[in-house]
């Protein structure tokens, strides 16, 4: 699925100097107090890294004060509802991802995506199809190999990641469609998160894991055995892309990260934050803790990232219910 995405570059850079004044004027208003981010998942998962990141960044370039709390519960449903249940006046920021939005259709939830303001889609980090290269299946030619093995013996082969009906299971699905692969002859085990998932990879559990690079760094014997991107990453030089693989329609499948707030803020902090997402988009040690994970740099907001969420929930409703995880 492609996005009309806006990539961060030096056209911008006139524009960012005019909203870096926007914001030090705003900052003798607004804030008055110090503003919170909320993360849905527990420390150390990556939003709430990248929250700590920007937060550090914002504080720098504003001199006002960030805090980063984190909220767990449903898969982000319980972060959301909070924010919703608090003022719209800017002092909330929420911490938002692409499996959480996947949340709300497949757990049949009752919130409003017109109810929150989204302020900055400002990473896409590639979907990836993940092998331990130690075991047999440690290529995609082996994935495809044992998926047939298995089946003449009458098994299953055994594809592992977070959440039930998340991205991460969507991407599974669209995977096997593309590649012709049977549905009877794989299977996919939803974990609590990422971590437990790859747990399972390196025991020889579970025989692929789908996830993004940045999971498999610091991971030595994991390995990317095919990545939905239109060109291989630089830090993973061995990493196939589905088209040089020959699978079609799956080179631009992303988990995208970014902030949202409760809609109806006052235009003091719309101004506040719109201007700043644009100067922390152009700042070097944003762009370097991005790059780092090899993510994609990029800047969404406002209508056009509602236009993203609105474009995926669409998309899961339809996976879900072919899955029949929805009705």
């Amino acid at each position: 699925m492609q996005y009309a995405i806006r990539k961060i570059s030096l056209g911008i850079a006139a524009a960012v100097v005019g909203v870096a004044a926007s914001v030090t004027a705003a900052v003798a208003e607004f804030p008055e107090k110090p503003i919170t981010i909320l993360a849905y998942m527990k420390p150390g998962g990556a939003a709430d890294v990248d929250s700590r990141v920007f937060a550090t960044i914002a504080e720098r370039l504003t001199g006002a004060k960030f805090v980063v709390k984190n909220m767990t519960g449903a898969g982000g449903i319980v972060a959301m509802k909070h924010v919703l249940e608090q003022p719209a006046d800017g002092y909330l920021l929420m911490a938002t991802t692409k499996s959480q939005v996947y949340k709300i259709v497949t757990a049949k939830s009752d919130i409003d995506v017109e109810d929150f303001q989204w302020l900055a889609l400002n990473q896409r980090d590639p979907e990836a199809i993940i092998v331990n290269s130690t075991m047999d299946v440690n290529s995609w030619d082996a994935v495809l190999a044992d998926v047939e093995a298995k089946a003449a013996a009458g098994k299953r082969q055994i594809w592992v990641g977070p959440a039930a009906g998340g991205l991460d299971h969507v991407m599974a699905m669209k995977t096997w469609a593309a590649a012709g692969i049977n549905t009877d002859h794989v299977k996919y085990i939803p974990f609590a998160g990422g971590k437990a998932a790859m747990i399972e990879l390196l025991g020889g559990r579970g025989a692929v894991y789908v996830g993004n690079p940045r999971d498999i760094i610091g991971q030595p014997d994991l390995a990317i055995a095919a990545l939905s991107r239109s060109e291989r990453l630089e830090p993973f030089p061995d990493a196939p892309t589905f088209a040089e693989l020959g699978v079609e329609n799956l080179d631009a499948e992303v988990m995208w990260r970014g902030f949202a707030a409760k809609a109806g803020m006052p235009d003091e902090p719309t101004g506040f934050w719109n201007g700043l997402f644009a100067q922390v988009a152009e700042d070097p040690e944003w762009v370097a803790h991005v790059e780092k994970s090899s993510i994609d740099p990029v800047l969404l907001s406002n209508d056009a990232f509602l236009e993203v969420i609105q474009t995926d929930m669409a998309e899961v409703e339809k996976w879900a219910k072919d899955a029949g995880i929805i009705e």
